[in-house]
C-alpha cells in the first residue's frame, strides 16, 4: 500500500499515528495568568544532553486560546514548564489530565493530584511523578499546519523520585514502567528491558 497524506489513506483510522511508536508522554505542567495547567502530550522527546534538553510538539487549538492549547499559551507568557514523566502507576491521572477542560481550571484538581513547587521556576509538578523536569523554553517553533508547534526548552532542575534510583540507575519498573503512546487508542507500559554494547 502506498499513500500521499494530502489525498487519504482509505482505512478507516490514520496510519500514522501508529507508524512512529511507542512515543513517550511527556506530562506538561504550567502556571500562567490563569492559574495552573497541566496535559499529556505524545510528540515528546529529549533532544541533548549538554545542557539537558526536550521538547514537544502540541496540535490543535482550543476555542479559548487563540491558535493553541493552554499548555503553549502559557509558555508564551512565562517561558517556562515542567516535564513529568507519565508512568504506568498514573496512567489513569495522565488520561484524565488530556480532557478539553475551560482554560483556567487545574486538572491538577480535576485529577486528584498533588501539586508540589519547581525549585529553578515559577510552575508545579505533579508530586508523585517518578521524575520531573523543570524547563525554560528557548524557542517555540510554528510547524506546518494550523495550530502546530513545537516547543524546545533547557531543563534546569531534575527531580527524581527516590523509589525509582535502583542500583545507581532510573528505573521505573517499580512505578509500572514507563507508558509510551502507540497510536489509536493504544498504549504500552515498557517493563522489560534488554542491553546492547555499542560498537567502538
Amino acid at each position: 500500500m502506498f499513500y500521499r497524506p494530502e489525498a487519504g489513506h482509505g482505512l478507516p483510522h490514520n496510519p500514522f499515528n501508529a507508524i512512529v511508536a511507542p512515543r513517550p508522554i511527556g506530562w506538561i505542567s504550567t502556571r500562567g495568568s490563569q492559574g495552573d495547567n497541566l496535559a499529556p502530550y505524545s510528540f515528546f522527546n529529549a533532544v541533548a544532553y549538554v545542557p539537558p534538553q526536550v521538547m514537544f510538539a502540541s496540535t490543535g487549538a482550543k476555542t479559548d486560546r487563540h491558535g493553541t492549547k493552554d499548555s503553549v499559551a502559557q509558555i508564551i507568557e512565562t517561558g517556562v514548564f515542567c516535564v513529568n514523566i507519565a508512568t504506568g502507576d498514573l496512567r489513569d491521572a495522565v488520561n484524565a489530565t488530556s480532557a478539553p477542560l475551560p482554560a483556567g481550571t487545574s486538572e491538577f484538581d480535576t485529577a486528584g493530584l498533588e501539586g508540589a513547587p519547581c525549585t529553578t521556576i515559577e510552575c508545579l509538578r505533579v508530586a508523585g511523578a517518578a521524575a520531573s523536569l523543570e524547563c525554560r523554553m528557548t524557542q517555540i517553533v510554528p510547524l506546518a499546519g494550523q495550530a502546530n508547534f513545537a516547543v524546545f526548552g533547557v531543563v534546569t532542575g531534575v527531580h527524581l523520585r527516590d523509589d525509582c534510583i535502583v542500583e545507581g540507575r532510573f528505573d521505573l519498573r517499580s512505578a509500572g514502567g514507563w507508558i509510551a503512546r502507540l497510536g489509536y487508542k493504544d498504549y504500552c507500559a515498557v517493563d522489560e528491558l534488554f542491553e546492547m554494547e555499542r560498537p567502538s
